[in-house]
């Protein structure tokens, strides 16, 4: 066997170093692609080191090509949607829905934003479609108990989740029809999940046990329950951008846990203010914004402490805190397609907060009664699981 010059050697090796260094980060996440085995149906993920890669700014689906640019906002008490125009900060619609609505969801598909009206424990339960290329909302589809919904990544289900009893129902993802359903008896207050990277398994929060459970997807069965150290009150749920660890906010624990999913074992906890609620990752999946409701309460007072607390990815730390000015109550949200605006419902104030992610700077507009989970539409990625926009 001939051996290479060690000369020449050396410039093979300084040639293949510049061309790797070259390679832009396509290329470098085509590479990275085959990292992860995926659920059957589901959309590669395209960089196993960032699986929000395709959520990045502007990085928006040829499916929402038209679509109007708006922030619509559900109002649990008022039971209606106010929609704002994000250019000018301003109301430029509002329509009445269901009972109680909790979440605008965008569909897997991104062709629809679902309206989920839960109807509180009264049995009216409905989700309303919205077609977002002209705003207007569509005919209810009568639904028991949807307080959230998410939808598998492989787009075949929507999982409506029937908080009150204690169960996820699977529903086609288009006319909503009944499939199936898989119970959590030991559950009490299920409300939000996030999936794993390859898309075999969910998180969901149990809010009124301080626990979550995991529910293996490809079984459609639950896996186990695991018991928080605090005994708090979980709420939203995310997963890092390199799959490893689950962040979970907790409204009496006022902080995030870490949670290895794979393990389903708790490995942390990051404190931020009070009333942790809601996580939404930066357009650059490089930070993790917080909302800070401002109260251990479910109903809260108006005027609290709210805030949003700025988390880093890679040092897992707290770099700023962004105070509402005069107080207030951050509850759920999302980023906008440039990732320049942090928009959030102010659940006891009545108002939408439009925060800008440089500064902190904080505008408010007056919307319904007891606003919560908004939606920015259109939001970048190829699919949507669902939530106020789990983007992927």
């Amino acid at each position: 066997m001939r051996y290479l010059n060690p000369l020449i050697a050396s410039v093979f090796l300084l040639l293949f170093t510049a061309l790797t260094r070259g390679c832009n980060s396509k290329t470098a996440a085509a590479l990275n692609s085959t990292t992860v085995a995926t659920v059957p149906g589901m959309p590669p993920v395209v960089d196993a080191s960032n699986l929000y890669s395709e959520a990045g700014a502007n990085m928006l689906s040829p499916a929402v090509s038209g679509d109007l640019a708006r922030v619509y906002v559900p109002n649990v008490k008022s039971n209606d949607v106010y929609v704002i125009d994000p250019a000018t900060f301003k109301v430029v619609d509002r329509f009445k829905v269901g009972k109680n609505p909790q979440h605008v969801v965008p569909s897997w598909d991104l062709k629809t934003l679902w309206v989920a009206n839960n109807s509180e424990k009264r049995g009216r339960g409905s989700l309303t479609p919205i077609n977002p290329r002209t705003g207007k909302p569509g005919k209810d589809v009568k639904v028991i108990d949807p307080y959230n919904m998410y939808f598998t990544p492989d787009g075949k289900s929507a999982v409506v989740v029937a908080e009150a009893d204690r169960r996820l129902d699977l529903r086609d993802p288009y006319t909503m029809a009944f499939k199936s359903t898989i119970k959590v008896p030991d559950c009490r207050g299920i409300n939000h999940a996030d999936f794993s990277i390859d898309g075999r398994y969910a998180i969901f929060t149990c809010e009124f046990d301080g626990t979550l459970v995991k529910i293996d997807f490809t079984r459609r069965e639950v896996v186990g329950y695991l018991k928080l150290s605090r005994g708090g009150m979980p709420q939203d749920i995310r997963i890092s951008p390199n799959g490893n660890l689950f962040y979970v906010a907790d409204m009496m624990a006022d902080g995030v846990f870490l949670v290895d999913g794979d393990a389903f074992k708790e490995v942390g906890f990051i404190a931020t203010g009070v009333g942790t609620h809601g996580l939404y990752p930066s357009r650059d999946a490089t930070k993790l914004y917080i909302t800070n409701r401002g109260s251990n309460r479910v109903h809260g007072a108006p005027h609290g402490p709210g805030s949003i607390s700025v988390l880093d990815f890679a040092t897992r730390k707290i770099i700023a805190t962004w105070p509402i000015p005069g107080g207030g109550s951050p509850d759920m949200g999302n980023v906008s397609a440039d990732g320049e605006t942090f928009w959030v419902s102010g659940r006891f104030d009545g108002v939408v907060y439009a925060i800008d992610t440089f500064s902190g700077k904080v505008r408010q507009i007056r919307v319904g009664k007891e606003p919560h989970g908004l939606t920015v539409w259109p939001q970048p990625g190829r699919y949507s699981l669902g939530h106020t926009g789990n983007m992927r």
